[in-house]
């Protein structure tokens, strides 16, 4: 019997989640722990990635299952948060086996946060293969969104932006979930205004329940973005689901997820932003027609990725030092009519 909902990307059956912040560097890690291996791939539009062990997820790869996903704060100095990762999952014997030991598998991503008002003088160790371990041991099916994990200094155009996300479950039993760590160049919110790009996809007032403006203001489309600081960008994330997916069916689950990052951040996959998912499968629902049941998971995950990359701007709260406000600072009326 299905569990109720709790709009994560937990509710998807063999999924955790772990997060781990320094708040002093203003930096922060999340880990996505399969709790058995599962299919994966992952799609990158954005032209500024930084990533490590992606090339295994290329369908034609023989590899097809892996340990966790890791995103992570601090740019490619995040990329050690990997590291404690595995090493935390080779203690307790997870593992790809190889020639007599075994080696986790562990993707992971990273969103530029250096410039967000934190300490960044950490010396000749930066935390991030620390806070890798730290998330891992907090893998948990309820996690904390806006300021957490990998959306502890991310911002946005304008506003903080925050760790975000949403689920959704079809007629058939299939559970899709998103996980966002919200750090674009563009804008979320449309104009000057608290309603969010992706209030046509909300769910139960998830981002404030304000919907669309009526009419929308002049100079909605206008382009506002991080301009100042061109390099400050990314919004990385995972798509999960319990349907049975190929590798290849992953690699199309992640393609069209892609369209949820165009529907909350505008503009979106520019060449600054190293926009990036990950799709996981923990293969435990088996399709009737694979291909032809990917059309609604596809469409869903696309919605439900929108409505994570919102909710985690919506959710961030302020800190000493930030450089922008977070929506609820910036609209508190807005917040308090909800």
């Amino acid at each position: 019997m299905n569990q109720p909902l709790q709009n994560r990307i937990t509710d998807v059956a063999g999924i955790k989640v772990g997060n781990a912040e320094d708040g002093k560097v203003k930096t922060g890690v999340t880990v996505v722990l399969c709790e058995e291996p599962a299919v994966a791939s992952v799609h990158v539009m954005g032209g500024a990635p930084g990533t490590r062990e992606t090339d295994i997820l290329a369908p034609e790869q023989p590899v097809d299952r892996i340990d966790a996903v890791v995103l992570s704060g601090g740019s490619a100095f995040g990329l050690d948060a990997a590291g404690g990762v595995m090493s935390g999952l080779a203690a307790i014997g997870r593992g790809h086996a190889v020639a007599g030991t075994r080696v986790p598998l562990v993707p992971a991503a990273i969103l530029f946060d250096l410039a967000n008002g934190g300490d960044k003088n950490w010396g000749a160790e930066p935390p991030y293969a620390r806070l890798g371990r730290a998330a891992l041991s907090a893998a948990a099916s309820d996690f904390a969104l806006g300021t957490a994990g990998a959306g502890t200094g991310a911002t946005t155009a304008g506003l903080k932006g925050g760790l975000g996300s949403a689920s959704a479950r079809l007629d058939n039993g299939v559970t899709i979930g998103a996980l966002a760590a919200a750090n674009a160049v563009g804008q979320v919110t449309i104009g000057d205004t608290p309603h969010f790009w992706a209030a046509a996809f909300e769910t139960g007032g998830e981002f404030g329940g304000l919907g669309f403006p009526s009419p929308l203001p002049a100079g909605a489309t206008e382009l506002r973005h991080k301009l100042h600081e061109a390099r400050a960008n990314t919004t990385i994330a995972v798509i999960a689901t319990d349907a049975a997916l190929t590798k290849a069916q992953a690699k199309r689950l992640a393609i069209m997820a892609h369209d949820g990052f165009a529907r909350a951040v505008w503009p979106s996959h520019t060449p600054f932003d190293g926009d990036l998912i990950f799709a996981l499968s923990t293969g435990r629902i088996a399709l009737s027609d694979p291909d032809y049941d990917l059309i609604e998971i596809g469409a869903v995950a696309a919605s439900c990725m929108a409505r994570a990359i919102a909710r985690g701007v919506y959710e961030a709260t302020p800190a000493p030092g930030d450089r922008f406000p977070t929506w609820r600072e910036r609209f508190a009326r807005a917040a308090t009519r909800r």
